[in-house]
């Protein structure tokens, strides 16, 4: 017997896919980054840096995270940010376009 109630997983976060901040998300701009709330899981979430923040707001304005992150975040910082998303994927922040 499967339980209907059981939650969806999440999808594996793939960079070279087009993502954007989910639809019921939202980002709330504060001195050390921002605050991510999901009123679907009614998660709240710390983005703890504004390159992180600038970088996932300005994901929906390329076509894959992978072209956003080359084209927001330092060579030698890129391996740390893709990690970022794929959490902000797994905890439904971000979603795919």
């Amino acid at each position: 017997m499967t339980d209907e109630r059981a939650p969806v997983p999440a999808l594996a976060f793939d960079p070279d896919l087009a993502w954007g901040v989910h639809p019921q998300v939202a980002l709330r701009d504060e001195s050390f980054g921002a605050l991510a709330y999901h009123y679907g899981t009614r998660r709240l979430l710390f983005l703890k840096s504004r390159p992180l923040v600038e970088l996932v707001s300005s994901l929906d304005q390329y076509e894959s995270a992978t072209a956003a992150i080359v084209a927001v975040v330092p060579p030698e910082q890129r391996p740390a940010y893709r990690r970022a998303l794929a959490r902000l994927a797994a905890s439904e922040v971000i979603g795919v376009r």
